[in-house]
């Protein structure tokens, strides 16, 4: 799986068993480079304080389910404010 459309898709069927390297790709598409890569976190900026925040964290490769739904909130609430329609 390498395009974003495709990794978003598979998301939203199940956040569980989410590769790290693809949550990183989407990550990136929405929200830009990440501004903290040095350790196993990835921190991504978001127009907005608070939650939903986007920290995703590498487990042996795989990305933590809680972690991928706090993406998905974010890329919502990131669209519905952009005025984006699904």
């Amino acid at each position: 799986m390498s395009k974003v459309e495709d990794i978003l898709a598979q998301i939203k069927q199940s956040p569980k068993g989410i590769r790290f390297h693809d949550l990183c790709k989407v990550c990136n598409f929405y929200f830009g480079d990440a501004r903290q890569t040095g350790s196993s976190h990835r921190v991504y900026k978001t127009p907005w304080q608070g939650d939903p925040r986007v920290n995703i964290q590498n487990d042996k490769g795989m990305a933590k389910a809680y972690q991928v739904r706090q993406v998905l909130n974010a890329i919502e609430r990131l669209e519905v404010e952009n005025n984006v329609k699904k």
